[in-house]
């Protein structure tokens, strides 16, 4: 009789599969395919920002990283790795003289593991953000089988599960929400099939609006589309701040007569979210929990 262990229940789910031809190999189901891992990586170089935040949750401390990391959290990593590129562009010289196990790109690095395979084995790991709270599970479970951290990957997921369950929980039966971004004095608004429409599907959380357009950069609207969709609550992720711009601020954008007009603004039910765990860091499994964290902390100190 075979015996399947709660892991290996879990590595299923996450879409990866054990190698019946060795222990040590791992079939690895990335945003390109299958990739085969032979032993356990010692050295890693990650390009992107979600898969460092994830890996360094489960204890995997990355060997190669980009220059900007983005989020404060990460900050702990500047000088204990070294610099092989940014989250766009790997610097393949930088790479050959680190000379990592294996590499991993995703998100706006994506594609680049046709250059970077040539210098070791790589993983495109991104992240199509259909439903960003699986992947985030399924990358976690991953990368413990392939880094032989499944335990801590285990409690990583259980940590996530129970902070998705209190913002569920916050937010249950306060409303409606309409999630925007700014882009200095530009507004987009997103739905719930668009790229951070998984926090509508996870956290039961009902839009304002039903048919915005699904474009990946939002659909732009005014104050006068913000006015007519009087949210209960505005979830608000300022790009310039995301990305380290200076442009106009997000509260500065939004202070304007129509927007204060609405039932969010009246009640205060603005919600800023950590803009770059939210934009850079989509589906980290740290920064999408920070995420949550704010929302809860959001919808629970309303009446």
């Amino acid at each position: 009789m075979i015996i399947v262990s709660p892991v290996r229940h879990a590595l299923v789910a996450a879409g990866l599969f054990l190698s019946a031809f060795s222990a040590l190999a791992l079939d690895v189901e990335t945003y390109t395919g299958k990739v085969t891992i032979d032993g356990t990586p010692s050295k890693v170089a990650v390009f992107d920002i979600a898969a460092i935040d994830t890996l360094t949750a489960i204890g995997v401390m990355p060997s190669g990283i980009p220059e900007n990391l983005y989020l404060p959290d990460l900050s702990n990593l500047k000088g204990k790795a070294e610099v092989v590129g940014d989250i766009f562009e790997p610097d393949l010289e930088a790479l050959s003289a680190l000379q990592p196990d294996l590499i991993i790109v995703g998100g706006r690095s994506s594609g680049k593991e046709k250059d970077t395979s040539k210098v070791a084995p790589s993983l495109d790991m991104t992240m199509d953000g259909v439903d960003v709270v699986d992947q985030a599970r399924a990358r976690t479970m991953t990368y413990g089988a392939i880094f032989g951290r499944e335990a801590q990957a285990e409690k990583a997921v259980a940590d996530f599960d129970a902070a998705l369950a209190r913002a569920k929980t916050a937010v249950k039966g306060k409303g409606r929400g309409l999630i925007l971004m700014t882009n200095g004095p530009k507004i987009t608004a997103y739905g719930v099939d668009s790229r951070f429409g998984w926090v509508h599907k996870a956290l039961d959380l009902p839009p304002a609006v039903e048919d915005v357009e699904a474009a990946t950069h939002g659909e732009p609207v005014s104050f006068e589309f913000i006015a007519k969709a009087n949210p209960d609550w505005l979830l608000v992720l300022d790009r310039a701040a995301a990305i380290g711009a200076n442009d106009q601020t997000a509260k500065a954008t939004l202070d304007n007569a129509l927007v204060a007009e609405t039932k969010a603004w009246k009640a205060g039910q603005v919600i800023y979210l950590p803009s770059a765990d939210f934009y850079i860091a989509a589906g980290g499994l740290k920064a999408t929990e920070r995420v949550l964290a704010t929302i809860e902390a959001g919808f629970s100190d309303s009446q």
